[in-house]
């Protein structure tokens, strides 16, 4: 592990010598992740991207390499097409998820390798580090915190920053 890793643990998400309480998938940790499963993927998921919503946070409050989220951009979920896994735009055919959402759950959205770029059908999508709905609400299988908190952290990471979850 290096110094601007995120650890997930019991306390919750230690990085850069603080611990921030955060959630993890309804399912819990596992090391056998399937699409739909509710589970956060156990191992050490590099950060290869954060995309934030330019209404709703103002940009000098992110790193350089943030990305704004477009009213069209989605998240193709859906195992059997040949995006899955993928950022697509609005209109797409096939199963996906909208990247601007009315709830402030994607203002900030810290992207995993987790079956990236070369998906696996089946094998999940799309394991963000996002803002959570509430304290303590469990995600489908992403790593959610505060928002306060998100920002803090992606303002400090690395390019060889990761993710890691044990079991």
């Amino acid at each position: 592990m290096n110094a601007f890793d995120m650890v997930v643990t019991r306390l919750g998400l230690r990085f850069m010598g603080r611990v921030f309480p955060c959630s993890i998938g309804r399912a819990g940790v596992t090391g056998s992740k399937r699409e739909g499963d509710g589970a956060t993927p156990a191992g050490s998921h590099r950060i290869v991207g954060l995309l934030f919503r330019p209404d709703r946070i103002a940009r000098g409050r992110l790193p350089d390499w943030a990305v704004p989220i477009g009213p069209f951009d989605l998240w193709c979920d859906d195992p059997a097409h040949p995006d899955y896994n993928l950022m697509v735009r609005s209109p797409h055919p096939s199963s996906t998820e909208r990247l601007r959402r009315p709830d402030p759950m994607y203002d900030a959205v810290l992207l995993t390798d987790w079956n990236w770029p070369s998906p696996r059908p089946g094998d999940g999508s799309a394991i963000f580090v996002h803002v959570w709905r509430r304290p303590g609400a469990r995600t489908a299988g992403c790593v959610a915190l505060s928002r306060p908190h998100l920002l803090w952290i992606a303002r400090r990471l690395r390019p060889q920053s990761r993710l890691v979850v044990r079991i």
